[in-house]
This record gives structure tokens, sequence and C-alpha cells, in this order.
């Protein structure tokens, strides 16, 4: 069932009770990749979390959406992680970053911010061309949620300024940590404002050419943790990846 999954905005669900219109992207892959048909049966989620057993009421054509019919509201393929982690990583060259937004979401992360760094050789050229690349990373956690049986599609946010990131309000509950090559303490000693264990992590992790000191000292005067990641040197990619994977080992559900 997990290949019969489609998306759709929360709005299309409105008014209730009431079919239910894929956009044409999910159409095209309803009729034309997996064949379905009236009378097929489909699951159905709305990027916050909710997942609906449906039937094909239309496949629709070349120029008609696909519409089905929701059933009865039903548990995702895969349950979501009780850690609300945020994975601020600075931008990165080429498809880098797309790679870490794809394995991000698959790891489950709640949010992705890309991140303007001193250091970073990657910026934007102008607000058009951060915004393409924007909803690129979004189409590509949308897929990505949808592959790995996730019903909560993350939030991937604008680029940001490092000061206003790390400058930014906080919640005594969430642990925020900048990750960086040495000087930092072990990651398992996280702990949150009020000294609990962390239900949700901010993680910033760093450019391809490292932190610059003054970065590390600012994100350290506005009470950010660091940690280090063991003494090899990890591409920026790998790093991201990696946190992810151990935040959710130690504080969310990848046992």
């Amino acid at each position: 069932m997990s290949r019969r999954r489609f998306y759709a905005e929360p709005e299309a669900f409105l008014p209730t009770p009431g079919p239910v219109t894929l956009s044409e992207e999910e159409s095209r892959h309803l009729r034309d990749v997996l064949r379905l048909r009236a009378g097929d049966g489909a699951q159905l989620f709305d990027g916050e979390g909710r997942e609906f057993a449906c039937v094909v009421v239309d496949a629709g054509g070349r120029r008609d959406a696909a519409r089905l019919e929701v059933r009865e509201r039903v548990e995702p393929p895969s349950a979501e992680s009780p850690l609300e982690l945020t994975l601020a990583v600075a931008l990165l060259k080429g498809e880098k970053f797309d790679l870490v937004v794809q394995k991000a979401t698959e790891l489950g992360v709640a949010r992705v911010a890309p991140v303007l760094t001193k250091r970073a050789d990657v910026r934007p050229r102008d607000a058009g061309d951060a915004s393409k690349r924007v909803e690129r990373w979004r189409r590509l956690a949308l897929e990505a949620a949808k592959q790995s049986g996730r019903a909560r599609v993350p939030a991937v946010e604008e680029p940001v300024s490092f000061a206003a990131l790390v400058g930014g309000g906080t919640r005594p509950e969430e642990a925020r940590v900048l990750f960086a090559g040495g000087g930092g303490a072990p990651l398992d000693s996280l702990s949150t404002a009020t000294g609990e264990r962390p239900t949700a992590v901010a993680a910033l992790v760093g450019p391809e050419g490292g932190w610059d000191d003054e970065e590390v000292a600012h994100a350290r005067a506005h009470g950010w943790h660091v940690v280090t990641l063991g003494g090899r040197t990890l591409r920026a990619e790998t790093a991201a990846i990696t946190v992810c994977a151990l935040l959710q080992h130690l504080y969310g559900d990848l046992k």
C-alpha cells in the first residue's frame, strides 16, 4: 500500500465530506505510473500528520485531475519521532544540500533551516534564486516523506543569516547545539534550560570551510552548546546527516 500513497494539501480536503482532488503531478503518478483506476484503493496524507484510506473515484485524464473519496482516517506507515528536531545547515555546493534535505526528512526532522555563514561559498544570487532553491528543497522533502512513510512533511524555511538564527528566541524545552570541529562537549551531555532531557533540539551544522571563531563565540554567548563529533573531519553533508541520526538515537525513536 505504501506505493499507493499520495499527497494533497490540507485545503484540498475542504469542504468535508467530499472528494479530494489531486495535483497535476500526483494525478499523473496515479494514472500513468501506478495505473490506478476507479474503485482502486489508495492512501492519502496531508503533510501535517493525517493519513486517510481512500478509494479512487476518477483517475482523471490528460486535462482532468484525479479524485479520491476519503473512507476513514488511518495510522501513517511510519510514526513521527517524539523529538522535535530542527536541522540548521550552512548552504552547501551543488546537490549536497539536496542530499541533506532528503536524508534529514527520512530521519524524521521537523524542519530544515538553510543558514548563511561567513565561510560558506554558496549564496543565493537574489531573492528569486533563493525562492527557486527553497521550492526545490520543499519538493524533495515532500518526496522523501512520501517514500519514508511519513504523513508530516518537514518545513523548509527561507535562508536565514547566522546572526538571526543564533540570536533568535528559544523555548525552555529546546536544546540548541552548534557542532564544531573541536573544543566541544559530548553530544550525550545535552540538557535544556531547565536541566531536563530535551524533547526539542535545534542542531546547527557549519559550512564546508568550517566555522569562523567569532561565530562559535557568538553562539556560546547566546546560550548554544558547542559539541564535537569525534576526532575525524567530516564533510559538511556527512556531518548534517550523522547529527540527525545521533540525535534521533539519543533523544528520538532511532533505537
